[in-house]
């Protein structure tokens, strides 16, 4: 799974660096290393006026904050990994 996270001016100043440190700590969390491949992107083209915008593979989610990061990660992330093991 590959999980991109914008960096680019806008989701910037709505916390884009906080989000990419929720991801790292997620990720080391529940040991998903070899699983997830975390990166970077200066714009993906769906900016949101709350929040920053996270691509995780094809599909792109807007609003990502630190308020709802939990229900973000464990819906689309956890969730996409539990069946893809299945």
């Amino acid at each position: 799974m590959v999980i991109k996270i914008c960096v680019g001016s806008s989701c910037h100043l709505k916390g884009s660096q906080e989000i990419v440190e929720l991801l790292t700590k997620a990720v080391e969390d529940y040991n998903l290393g070899n699983d997830i491949t975390l990166t970077g992107s200066f714009c993906i083209g769906k900016c949101n006026r709350l929040g920053v915008t996270v691509q995780v593979d094809d599909e792109i989610h807007t609003g990502i904050t630190r308020e709802n990061f939990k229900e973000f990660f464990n819906d689309k992330v956890l969730a996409v990994i539990d069946n893809e093991r299945k």
